[in-house]
């Protein structure tokens, strides 16, 4: 089968970062952690270099073998090059922390493989600008962060104009941090994403609408959520906060929400 990064540059996806100000708000990001590094598509070692600086153990995931092998003989002691797809990389079984000049398009691959990962901390990427704003809930969230808003804070740092890569992209890129939560908002995974696909996927003008066919006919439970939280009838699922999906769920769910007794609609052939 061919593989998806074979070929050149081009191909690889990669737009290299030589814009030395990123380079150094990625480092400031990154002191802010503790722990071992792993970074996702270190291409020549922009990121790299700098960041072993500190000392910290580095696992650099190179999809390409000539820049891994070329890596790997300027890095430091404390940089460990691994040639590997990072859509088939299993991240370590220890807390780390997560960097990453990520190719454009294959930023949402790459979240989902994260997102589900359990012993990453934090993570600090640079994803296409419209994705970094969407992921953090500016202007409206998607529903792959309201599926996992419960369990991480999502934050834009900057953003970063086409020029600071070479070659240059058709659009600018941004800064993206994920942070696990202590605490999650929400007990239960599952069942709790179904229902956001659900409420994202369903017909009707607003949420009132929405919710109206996704629960169980639990109008009265659902209008007085609305009022407690001061959401408009008219809002979309999109406008809703991390806490508002938790505390919604948590009210149709009501206390069966970790008994596997939630009053939600299931739809033929859903997970």
């Amino acid at each position: 089968m061919h593989h998806p990064y074979q070929g050149g540059r081009h191909e690889l996806g990669q737009n290299f970062l030589v814009d030395r100000s990123v380079i150094a708000t990625i480092e400031e990001l990154v002191a802010l952690t503790t722990g071992p590094i792993v970074e996702i598509g270190p291409g020549d070692g922009a990121l790299t270099l700098p960041l072993s600086g500190s000392g910290r153990p580095i696992t650099a995931v190179e999809v390409d073998p000539r820049r891994a092998s070329r890596l790997a003989s300027r890095a430091a002691r404390n940089v460990t090059v691994v040639n590997a797809d990072v859509l088939r990389y299993r991240f370590p079984r220890h807390p780390h922390v997560i960097v990453g000049n990520v190719p454009f398009h294959l930023t949402t691959a790459i979240l989902r493989r994260i997102l589900p990962a359990g012993h990453w901390r934090e993570a600090v990427l640079l994803v296409q600008w419209e994705v970094a704003r969407r992921r953090a809930g500016v202007g409206g969230a998607s529903m792959l962060t309201a599926a996992w808003w419960p369990w991480y804070e999502f934050g834009l740092c900057r953003r970063v104009p086409a020029r600071s890569f070479r070659p240059m992209p058709s659009v600018d890129g941004g800064l993206l941090t994920m942070t696990r939560r202590a605490v999650p908002l929400v007990g239960e995974r599952g069942r709790y994403q179904d229902f956001v696909r659900q409420v994202f996927t369903g017909r009707g003008r607003g949420l009132a609408e929405i919710l109206g066919r996704v629960t169980r006919g639990d109008r009265t439970a659902v209008r007085d959520w609305m009022k407690r939280e001061e959401v408009s009838p008219h809002l979309l699922p999109k406008d809703l906060t991390a806490e508002q999906w938790a505390t919604l769920w948590n009210t149709v769910g009501g206390s069966d929400a970790h008994t596997g007794d939630a009053r939600v609609h299931r739809r033929p052939g859903r997970s």
